[in-house]
């Protein structure tokens, strides 16, 4: 009994340690100088064979006229919906303008994110149609799972970004839940969030809504919502994602341009080869938000997976699609603008041993690439299908040690304790020492999750995995959730708008 007590006490202590560490931060500033795998030489081949791709093969404009005249009014060659660019056209925009890091506002001022380098921003996962715990294992997400993960992020430290879809509610209307995930954003948390992008319409929707939680005026001035637009890889941009960085440009809104490649499926299977793909694809949607609004805040965005040649599914944690992300951040930093990709990404069904390891080998290469916005740093399973809750707890806890990385070896007095080494004998412990007594609650990163006990101590306790301990933690942090003050007479007129906008349209489902 003694020894329970003992060890709450500790466990407690322990979370918030880690939670006062990490709340202090509402983002990271990264002190490591990033890594780089390829010179000069080699990012400026990659560099020209993008305007080669661009300016002889082209991107298709699915669905969308008025892009094509954009582009052709900005001097683009348009022959019917393949657009082409002469060499070094969309580069030459988008270095033009094209900021290099911008503040995302959040409804909370305590907690805006500054995006772009040296920083790094964490937000979870996105996308996921399904939803996994230890209780009820696999099923289709509904607006309460959305909710739940809403909260979550909102009280997880390590997080810095509500993010957008945190899983598809598939119990709404298709046209219509949209609405129900911006206002749970808006509501549920005072982090920043990420917009509709399922068709401009919707990006109006968020817009619309955000200024009626932020003011008007604010939003005209100030970039408060950071949206995701993915390229229909190979080298397609179709009217949903152009048609909503559109409006969010227009808007002085932040869009984050993605290709979405899965390498030997929608590019070659070369690093080389999908980095320059990925390169001419980006460069294309950046210039347009640019062509719509000079100066636009505007995020380069690259996620590529491996593939399976045996069964065709992403693959994760392997070397290719690290040394893909090492290159990206490079012709990001090249840009002058800031980078996006990473994450803690896995083909694991379930949070087990593949889910860690994988994880960790997409998250490291994540921090030491020097990437600004980590989408997907918590929840993800089954290659973006699934959203964990376990699974998010765990990579949370995770997220939280990317602070004490990033800071790099302090060389201050402190941390170089020079006087405490020459004032010990040779075998003389330092656990009694003045420097140890100074420092030993921030000398060492402390994961809230690991367990670090005795087999006897752990074994009494319950014996638990760590999936266990997961589970009890999203059930505790979701029980302990109070929702951020928000004005009445402005929740009134959300939720007016959400009524009102719902009842205009006709339900529509997949």
């Amino acid at each position: 009994m003694t020894a329970r007590r003992r060890s709450g006490g500790r466990a407690a202590r322990q979370r918030a340690r880690a939670a006062a560490f990490a709340e202090s931060k509402p983002f990271l500033t990264r002190r490591l100088a990033p890594y780089e795998v390829l010179d000069e030489e080699g990012l400026a081949t990659i560099e020209q064979h993008a305007d080669r791709l661009l300016a002889e093969v082209g991107v298709e404009i699915v669905d969308f006229p008025e892009a094509l005249r954009i582009f052709a009014d900005h001097g683009a060659d348009v022959d019917g919906t393949r657009v082409r660019f002469p060499e070094g056209m969309c580069r030459q925009i988008v270095q033009a303008s094209a900021p290099s890091r911008y503040t995302q506002h959040a409804r909370n001022p305590e907690r805006s994110v500054e995006i772009g380098d040296p920083h790094v921003v964490f937000a979870p996962a996105y996308g996921c149609p399904f939803v996994r715990d230890l209780d009820g294992g696999r099923r289709y997400a509904t607006i309460e799972d959305f909710r739940n993960f809403a909260k979550l992020t909102y009280m997880s430290p390590a997080l810095h970004h509500a993010g957008g879809t945190l899983c598809e509610p598939v119990d709404l209307p298709v046209n219509k839940r949209h609405f129900d995930m911006v206002h749970a954003h808006l509501t549920l948390s005072d982090k920043p969030f990420m917009g509709s992008v399922t068709a401009p319409e919707r990006a109006q929707d968020t817009v619309d809504m955000a200024k009626i939680v932020f003011g008007a005026d604010f939003v005209d001035r100030n970039t408060v919502i950071t949206s995701l637009c993915n390229a229909n890889s190979p080298l397609a941009w179709d009217r949903a994602m152009l048609g909503s960085a559109k409006v969010y440009a227009e808007n002085n809104q932040a869009t984050i341009i993605t290709p979405f490649i899965l390498a030997g499926a929608m590019a070659p299977v070369t690093v080389a080869a999908v980095a320059t793909q990925t390169l001419a694809e980006a460069l294309v949607g950046m210039a347009f938000t640019q062509m719509v609004r000079p100066g636009a805040p505007v995020v380069f965005g690259s996620f590529a997976s491996s593939m399976s040649m045996q069964t065709g599914s992403p693959t994760f944690g392997t070397p290719e699609p690290a040394l893909m992300l090492f290159v990206m951040a490079s012709l990001a930093r090249r840009l002058n603008v800031p980078f996006r990709s990473g994450g803690a990404l896995t083909a694991s069904k379930v949070p087990d041993a593949q889910a860690a390891y994988e994880s960790a080998a997409t998250l490291f290469p994540t921090l030491l690439a020097g990437v600004n916005f980590v989408l997907h740093a918590a929840g993800w399973l089954e290659g973006g299908l699934v959203m964990g809750y376990e699974k998010f707890v765990l990579d949370a806890d995770q997220a939280s040690m990317a602070s004490a990385l990033l800071e790099g070896v302090d060389m201050s007095p402190n941390g170089l304790a020079l006087d405490t080494l020459l004032a010990h004998r040779p075998g003389e412990h330092f656990l009694g020492s003045e420097h140890t007594l100074a420092n030993f609650e921030t000398a060492f990163w402390t994961s809230a999750l690991a367990d670090n006990s005795s087999f006897e101590q752990w074994q009494e306790e319950g014996g638990l995995d760590s999936v266990q301990r997961a589970n009890q933690v999203w059930k505790r942090i979701l029980s302990e959730y109070e929702p951020p003050p928000l004005d009445d007479a402005v929740r009134e007129e959300l939720d007016e708008y959400v009524t009102r906008r719902k009842a205009e349209l006709p339900d529509e489902h997949a």
